[in-house]
């Protein structure tokens, strides 16, 4: 595809479509797609409840895909596709994996680790260079996040309303 723009959003809604996975499965919703010369070498979603693992997360799940794919733990010249801004741990993964360009969805305010530390970060000390993009169909991916949390802020409110209730 030879439009930039419409390559990135036709692989961010596949992230999308992933991470509305991991919301039926009453994970918290994030998805992502690692690409390789505009193909697809990996892809994931958020496991970390359902696996009570903390490092499940869509970007290390799919940077792990891809490398056995790929038989190999570098993956150069690659695109990964994010729903959420990437945090620190995933960051140092993407640095580690030598993935060349980051493309995510909605900012994180609280954990995210490009808007929040990037700059901030003395990048020098790596020799490699991550390319990024932020706010990729972002109001989709920031809504299904809200909806998300919404609605388990609004079960424990239940929840807790009942239990006061007894």
């Amino acid at each position: 595809m030879k439009n930039p723009i419409l390559r990135d959003q036709r692989f961010m809604k596949h992230a999308l479509f992933l991470a509305k996975k991991a919301l039926l499965q009453d994970e918290i919703p994030v998805g992502a797609v690692l690409t390789l010369d505009n193909h697809i070498i990996g892809e994931g979603y958020n496991h970390s409840i359902a696996q009570c693992d903390p490092s499940a997360h869509a970007e290390i799940l799919t940077l792990r895909q891809a490398g056995q794919k790929q038989q190999n733990y570098r993956l150069l010249n690659t695109t990964l596709y994010v729903t959420l801004e990437p945090c620190l741990m995933c960051f140092g993964a993407l640095m580690h994996a030598r993935v060349k360009r980051l493309v995510f969805g909605a900012l994180d305010a609280k954990f995210g680790s490009i808007t929040n530390y990037f700059d901030k970060l003395n990048l020098n000390i790596f020799n490699h260079k991550l390319e990024w993009e932020g706010g990729c169909l972002a109001n989709d991916c920031s809504m299904l996040l809200k909806e998300f949390f919404l609605t388990k802020r609004k079960q424990t409110n239940d929840y807790t309303d009942t239990k006061t209730l007894i």
